[in-house]
């Protein structure tokens, strides 16, 4: 028998969301210096965290955040993953074409770029530690 689940709000919005690089210098560089994203946090070799619009995006090194931290000041679970995450930014068509040339001229060779069957443009490319990022057009999703 299935059971029926209290009335919720629909979710508005991604907060934050996380991605795993065990390099944190090589990814701060990265996302601070090529994306230009503004650094909010770090915290040693453990985490950066990056401002992208209203959302912020989490870095952790995946060895770190496997270990419990007794002495945490707060009570996070332990996470971490391994390989290769995803994350798509949107970015207008103009925008795009800029990004392309700016991460090609950085070393980050764009591994993809194509149309999907609705017209939007997406454009793939890596960051230091593999992590498949994407930048799309909004249009992608309808928005």
């Amino acid at each position: 028998m299935r059971q029926l689940l209290p009335h919720a709000p629909p979710i508005a919005a991604v907060l934050e969301a996380a991605l795993y690089a065990p390099d944190l210098d090589a990814a701060e560089a990265f996302y601070g210096g090529v994306l230009a994203l503004e650094r909010v946090l770090r915290q040693g070799d453990r985490h950066v965290f990056f401002r992208v619009g209203r959302m912020i995006l989490l870095i952790f090194n995946p060895a770190r955040t496997e270990v419990e931290d007794p002495g945490a000041r707060m009570p996070v679970p332990r996470h971490g993953a391994r390989g290769p995450g995803h994350l798509c930014f949107a970015a207008e068509a103009e925008e795009i074409e800029a990004w392309a040339a700016r991460l090609t001229a950085a070393g980050h060779p764009i591994e993809a770029d194509f149309r999907w069957p609705n017209g939007a443009r997406s454009i793939y490319f890596r960051d230091p530690a593999g992590n498949s990022l994407e930048m799309a057009e909004p249009a992608l999703w309808g928005f």
